[in-house]
């Protein structure tokens, strides 16, 4: 029985989140992470443009990462699907912030960054994504993670 491409895709994002939940829990951090009540964690959905994928994971692995640490975007961890389509032109991660406020703080303060600028710059000639997708979540009162 085949998935719908979106069920599959949401398929993926669940079991990911749960996997980095598992190994999130055993981290060192545990009791900080349980003690902040107004962590929000963010799932990014890149969309690339046809064949682009592995460019975007490669900018991600040599430039963004950094970038994305620098700024205190904590990265839990990036994941790219299985199962075409979603495998052919879709990379996600999830970003852990101390709130809602510090999440739009870090943002622009990476997009005000003349190296991701630079990066910016250099995608207008060779265009990787064609959208992005950002939610922002909270966990449950019942989440391992919170």
């Amino acid at each position: 029985m085949t998935l719908p491409p979106r069920l599959t895709l949401c398929t993926a994002v669940l079991l990911a989140f749960a996997a980095g939940s598992l190994v999130t829990n055993r981290l060192s951090h545990l009791n900080q992470v349980k003690a902040d009540s107004n962590r929000v964690f963010e799932l990014r959905v890149y969309h690339t443009l046809p064949g682009k994928a592995p460019a975007l994971e490669a900018r991600f692995r040599d430039k963004t990462a950094a970038l994305l640490a620098k700024h205190d975007l904590n990265v839990i961890g990036y994941w790219v699907p299985n199962d075409p389509p979603a495998s052919e032109n879709t990379f996600l991660y999830i970003v852990a912030h101390r709130s809602l406020e510090d999440a739009k703080k870090n943002w622009a303060a990476l997009r005000a960054d003349p190296d991701f600028a630079e990066i910016v710059k250099s995608e207008q000639a060779d265009k990787l994504v064609e959208r992005v997708d950002s939610t922002y979540m909270h966990p449950t009162d019942f989440s391992p993670m919170k």
